[in-house]
């Protein structure tokens, strides 16, 4: 699974053929190898590849021991790439137009925006008072009625109710690669993809 370590940077729109498609614009790249398993040493094969810069007095030693094998300073974020389709060596940079071309697919993982507690209306789309459905008759934002009746006499567990949310993990699939802008690092894809701007975010086939 050949990818990239990247930045959202935010998002615009193009047009294609006549119609507006909303893009998301990314920074991927340029990473570092700084780790080649093997099945003999590790029993799988993967690529490590380091992304961002990190100062080294806030880098522990046996990190600091570990980028200096690759020959690179220390990175702000490390991930395992198993079945790379390419080779690569220690220490060899790839760029973004090493794994990726224009017309492309690929998946887009990170982590999405945290919104901390939320209620039922926010979190899973209850409609409230005036709707066909769900809502307390008098608050308007309310979940309702959460009980059976006297058999089983409990909540279910999972039950759609007020929580975290948000903060969690989510790949975005199927995303097409509109343009590389391999002199500035950039990749333009179609649609959203999760994360604030700013955020580590990995691209992989």
């Amino acid at each position: 699974m050949s990818g990239i370590i990247g930045k959202k940077i935010g998002m615009m729109t193009i047009f294609e053929d006549g119609a507006a498609v909303p893009c998301t614009l990314i920074e991927a790249g340029p990473c570092v190898v700084t780790q080649v398993r093997t099945e003999e040493t590790d029993g799988y094969k993967a690529i490590q590849l380091g992304y961002g810069e990190k100062k080294e007095k806030r880098t522990s030693k046996a990190l600091q021991g570990h980028f200096k094998k690759a020959n690179t300073t220390p990175k702000r974020k490390l991930i395992e790439f198993k079945e790379f389709e390419a080779q690569f060596n220690l220490g060899d940079v790839i760029k973004v137009e090493d794994v990726f071309a224009a017309g492309e697919f690929l998946d887009v993982s990170g982590k999405t925006k945290g919104k901390g507690f939320q209620g039922v209306v926010k979190r899973h789309g209850f409609g409230g008072v005036g709707q066909s459905t769900h809502g307390q008759h008098n608050r308007a934002r309310h979940p309702g009625a959460i009980g059976a009746c006297s058999y089983p006499g409990r909540v279910f567990k999972g039950l759609k109710m007020g929580g975290r949310m948000g903060n969690t993990n989510i790949t975005i699939q199927n995303l097409k690669v509109m343009k590389v802008m391999a002199d500035k690092n950039l990749i333009l894809v179609s649609g959203s993809v999760p994360g604030p701007k700013n955020s580590v975010i990995t691209l992989h086939k």
